[in-house]
């Protein structure tokens, strides 16, 4: 089995026993219950098609996730049994980005599309196939829950933190060349207290890795980790991460910015007052304006917080120790 597909099997089992990993089961009487809910409405596996698992089979993935980690749901020698084998995994990834990002566009549509890109070759596919698929698809799509994360808001520190990035101020730097800055920033919901902070000459995936990498080291894993549907941010490579750390990943819904209503209040924050009395004739490095930003975060995680009854954020987040749980670098990588 190729490795792809093994992942795409074990990002698939732990999405289903994330809710427990997370802590966010307090709908159900008991993990028994939700084994048997889970098994009677069934998984969207890697295929698109909905698998039906026993409830002592879900159990098994969540016990083996407790005890060996992510690396214990991957399947071992051929468990894709059933699953699509006309519809590669970069097909299907394909098929998924056009119907997520073009929900109108039709299946005969889509298949043109991929025939014109060259991802089908005449006699490969039909487009039949790619019509079931697509038709699995919509009922995926309307079935994944993408609930307003108001609802999660909770009353501990590392239930959910919220990321995002922003444009910052242009650098010029020693040879002269002008930069566009990127700030990428994390935030405990509970404490307002900015766990992950850096500045970039790009915003991509990679530089938001190592923001988040860095916090989860410093100050633990947070249960939730809710960002909008960037392609920073919704892609596999943030599912494996999440999975290795043991979070949950949450999306907010297009246009309801309360989901992510602190992160961008934070950063309405900073550009009044840290980006607002910058001299940008000061700075000629990254590694300079890295060092200001620094020092405002740090002033601004010690300064007394109104939401927070004249608390800082810094000692709201750390009054709950026992919600710290630092992770390895094995562990996170």
């Amino acid at each position: 089995m190729k490795q792809e597909k093994q992942q795409a099997i074990a990002l698939m089992r732990y999405g289903a026993i994330a809710p427990l990993i997370a802590g966010l089961d307090e709908d159900y009487p008991s993990k028994t219950a939700f084994y048997m809910e889970l098994s009677t409405k069934g998984l969207v596996g890697p295929d698109g098609r909905v698998h039906h698992y026993a409830p002592s089979t879900i159990e098994k993935w969540y016990l083996d996730y407790q005890n060996h980690g992510f690396d214990a749901l991957i399947p071992k020698g051929r468990s894709d049994a059933g699953m699509s084998r006309k519809l590669d995994d970069e097909l299907q990834e394909r098929i998924r980005y056009f119907k997520t990002n073009y929900p109108r566009m039709s299946a005969a549509a889509i298949y043109r599309q991929l025939k014109n890109d060259g991802f089908i070759i005449n006699g490969q596919v039909s487009e039949s196939t790619v019509c079931r698929f697509v038709n699995q698809l919509q009922i995926e799509l309307r079935q994944t829950p993408n609930r307003d994360m108001r609802r999660y808001e909770r009353p501990h520190i590392n239930e959910v933190w919220c990321g995002d990035s922003s444009v910052g101020p242009h650098l010029t730097d020693a040879d002269g060349k002008k930069h566009r800055i990127y700030i990428i920033a994390l935030i405990d919901d509970a404490s307002r207290f900015i766990t992950g902070i850096d500045v970039f000459y790009n915003d991509n995936f990679i530089n938001l890795m190592s923001v988040m990498k860095s916090a989860v080291s410093k100050y633990g894993r947070p249960k939730v980790l809710n960002f909008d549907n960037g392609k920073s941010y919704k892609n596999k490579q943030m599912e494996l991460l999440a999975a290795r750390i043991g979070t949950t990943l949450s999306y907010c819904q297009p246009y309801t910015p309360t989901s992510k209503a602190k992160i961008e209040r934070w950063f309405r924050t900073l550009k009044d007052q840290w980006m607002a009395g910058l001299d940008m004739r000061d700075f000629r490095s990254l590694d300079e304006l890295r060092g200001s930003l620094y020092a405002y975060v740090q002033s601004y995680n010690l300064a007394p917080h109104s939401s927070l009854r004249g608390m800082s954020p810094q000692d709201r987040f750390f009054s709950e120790p026992d919600h710290i749980r630092c992770l390895t670098q094995d562990n996170i990588d």
